[in-house]
């Protein structure tokens, strides 16, 4: 008599070890010591044990071997000392991920140095030696930053980049976007919006020393210049990602350039650059980085005309991947960890 029950909507149990063992007719010991392949055990018994997990299709679970074992790992996040809306979105994130990783006994310490500083960053990095299985760190590309991050390594401690990247150095892996196409699209969209129109055009950034910066001004410089000859880029100002800065930039600039058609920050620090525009009251295209409340609310008030984005949740999970990778051996799916461009309009927002 049929029970007419849809099976294929029945999950089907995953294969244990046990069932493994209980299949070869061998012990779970047994069952575990080939598993690991692990000396010990007869080439009859061997046999036995890998008949019965190609039959059951057994996977292993590594997570649940550490565990049984008693393996942890500790991971250290660097992120910047400083009141950043996207590193504050970031961090939040970090510690979310954190709970995903707690299960497999992996443990997340969050650290805040200032990144700008060469001498505090590669002082904070000498410092995790012996105490951590693996760091990600926002970098900065300098020599003793370098040697920090290549030091670590030669300890036997995976280093991953986040957001900016140190990429002559020996870190196992980046984690963050393509800048320097984040930049070129930052100037397709400035010359797009602009129309047509000749004038002078404001740069904003953090550090020279920050690379992601950088590249992302280098992708801006390309297309600007050879797409937008009309367009006449001002001297960049340098302004460590504070709003507070950032606002009084603004301001003189405005003060001083009348004609003042675009404006660039290639970092964070909108909010101040935000409310120096609304102050002014001065129409000029305004392309931001990282889609956070001040960018957001710049966009529906007309102030901001497009955001390149970067998914600050996809690039924690992306970096605890890649170090539980780089901790455990196993291999990582670079389709996975690709870190794409968003790009938000006033007509997209979530």
């Amino acid at each position: 008599m049929e029970d007419n029950v849809d099976r294929s909507r029945i999950p089907v149990r995953r294969a244990t070890l046990e069932d493994v063992a209980r299949e070869a007719g061998v012990s779970l010991a047994t069952a575990d010591r080939v598993v690991n392949q692990r000396d010990g055990v007869r080439a009859k018994t061997v046999e036995s044990v890998r008949r019965a997990i190609a039959k059951l299709d057994y996977r292993a679970n590594p997570a649940a071997a550490r565990l049984a074992r008693g393996q942890s790992f500790r991971f250290a996040f660097i992120l910047p000392s400083s009141t950043n809306t996207f590193m504050a979105v970031l961090m939040q994130q970090v510690r979310r991920i954190s709970d995903w990783l707690e299960p497999q006994n992996a443990f997340i310490d969050i650290l805040q140095l200032d990144v700008f500083d060469p001498e505090a960053l590669a002082s904070g990095l000498s410092g995790l030696a012996g105490h951590f299985h693996g760091v990600a760190t926002v970098a900065l590309d300098h020599p003793k930053v370098r040697a920090a991050i290549d030091d670590l390594v030669t300890r036997g401690i995976p280093v991953v980049t986040l957001v900016s990247d140190a990429p002559t150095s020996r870190r196992a892996h980046y984690v963050g976007i393509d800048n320097p196409a984040a930049g070129r699209t930052s100037a397709s969209l400035m010359g797009r919006f602009l129309g047509g129109r000749s004038g002078p055009v404001g740069v904003i950034l953090g550090s020279m020393s920050l690379r992601d910066h950088v590249e992302r001004l280098f992708g801006f410089q390309q297309v600007l210049s050879g797409e937008y000859p009309g367009l006449n880029l001002l001297p960049v100002l340098e302004e460590r990602d504070q709003s507070e800065r950032n606002q009084a930039a603004v301001a003189r600039l405005l003060a001083r350039h009348p004609d003042l058609i675009g404006l660039y920050n290639v970092g964070a620090g909108n909010e101040g650059i935000v409310a120096a525009l609304e102050a002014a009251g001065r129409p000029l295209v305004f392309i931001a980085h990282e889609l956070t409340e001040a960018t957001r609310r710049g966009l529906l008030a007309g102030t901001v005309a497009a955001v390149i984005n970067q998914d600050p949740g996809h690039e924690a999970r992306s970096a605890a991947r890649v170090l539980m990778a780089q901790a455990t051996g196993e291999p990582i799916l670079p389709e996975q960890e690709r870190i794409r461009i968003e790009i938000f309009l006033r007509d997209n927002m979530n």
